[in-house]
């Protein structure tokens, strides 16, 4: 029997750096002081104009597959996790597949928000574990500036670009790389938070221009303990699943949004601080692309390392939310 091994990652975000005294400037208010107490983002990276997803993917990729001393055509399966893609058809790894000039991988996106990185490698896992493939590349992007609305000081403060990437496996060691996982979702929070312009429900035309709705919104505010609740939930069923204790687990990489959720899964769960690498102080908030950011610099940090336990727990729209472990 197939096991998926994560084998290497990487990451890119682009150059513009936007510190939060630009937000004072834009929005005519002192914003930087609520974003360091609250959020702790300091600064964050946008595309620019002529930067897009497919740039940062190409980037993301070509980083991990270095780190994992493997060529292009060594991939048999690219998959992008996203909800800023290139386009709306065809797929944004299909893009990056004829980039990175590999002849020979099946390509496909996958939309589960924010929660999209840690589906990609569940699916990822069970491509490897059919039989059918040996090497997957998964990446993680967000390209959500260009979903901004300037004057919304709810979403441009927060939300940021980057992409990050990760190389998985097939190998027989069943005592090594995924060890469980869990897919969820809330349907009816599905309207509460997203972009609801160009798609068939509302196709782009000058009313959807005028009210915004090609814009990201948040229509509704949501309980502030929500993805606590869940997150916490999703971690003891893996727990469960391995037989381990939460103790057991040397790092969370959870979605980061808000870094008092975060601290509020860790408290329920009795858990050290420590153990939740995060990086929205630096980037913004990422999206999709997250999660295999903060992994890997953990990894360059050398906070994780090989035989740790570490969980991956990721929420988005939709409401989507994704859970699983891998012992690395």
């Amino acid at each position: 029997m197939k096991n998926a091994k994560i084998i290497s990652s990487g990451m890119y975000v682009p150059e513009l750096t936007l510190p939060n005294a630009y937000f004072n400037e834009l929005l005519g208010e002192d914003v930087d002081t609520w974003l360091r107490e609250n959020v702790h983002i300091y600064e964050r990276r946008w595309c620019k104009e002529n930067e897009s997803t497919a740039d940062l993917c190409e980037s993301a990729a070509l980083s991990a597959l270095k780190n994992a001393q493997l060529k292009p055509d060594d991939i048999d399966l690219i998959i992008v996790a996203t909800d800023t893609p290139e386009y709306v058809s065809p797929s944004t790894a299909a893009v990056l597949q004829y980039r990175l000039g590999n002849e020979n991988a099946g390509t496909f996106d996958l939309n589960a928000a924010c929660a999209g990185f840690v589906t990609a490698t569940e699916t990822a896992t069970h491509y490897i574990r059919s039989g059918s493939v040996n090497n997957v590349l998964v990446v993680g992007a967000y390209a959500m500036s260009k979903y901004l609305d300037k004057a919304d000081k709810k979403t441009v403060t927060l939300f940021a670009d980057g992409a990050g990437a990760m190389v998985l496996t097939s190998t027989e060691e069943m005592n090594r790389g995924h060890q469980a996982g869990k897919l969820a979702s809330q349907g009816q929070y599905a309207d509460w938070m997203g972009i609801y312009g160009g798609g068939t429900k509302n196709p782009v035309s000058k009313d959807v221009l005028e009210r915004n709705d090609h814009k990201l919104k948040f229509v509704k505010k949501f309980p502030a303990e929500l993805n606590p609740q869940m997150w916490s939930d999703l971690a003891r069923e893996l727990s469960h699943r391995m037989k381990v204790g939460i103790s057991e687990v040397d790092q969370f990489f959870i979605t980061q949004i808000n870094i008092n959720a975060i601290w509020e899964t860790l408290r329920i769960l009795d858990v050290d601080k420590n153990k939740a690498h995060t990086v929205m102080h630096d980037y913004g908030y990422t999206g999709s692309a997250c999660i295999p950011m903060a992994f890997h610099e953990a990894w360059e940090q050398k906070k994780i390392k090989e035989d740790d336990l570490v969980f991956f727990i990721g929420s988005g729209g939709g409401l989507a939310f994704a859970a699983n472990a891998f012992i690395l």
